[in-house]
């Protein structure tokens, strides 16, 4: 038993430092990811718009 928590001892220490740099680009990511969203809304709302400026010219 003593040998076992021992073991995972020694997995934790050498896994820990590898988990908290597994993140680093994290914050990196979300900004592409919402700069993506934010660029996909614009482009949405566009055509959007002139869908509906083309049905307000055909109501004359």
């Amino acid at each position: 038993m003593l040998g076992l928590c021992a073991l995972l001892g020694a997995q934790l220490r050498t896994t820990g430092p590898r988990r908290r740099t597994s993140e680093l680009g994290y914050s990196t990511e979300m900004v592409v990811v919402t700069a993506a969203l934010v660029v996909l809304a614009i482009a949405a709302t566009a055509v959007i718009a002139i869908f509906v400026l083309k049905k307000a010219n055909g109501l004359q």
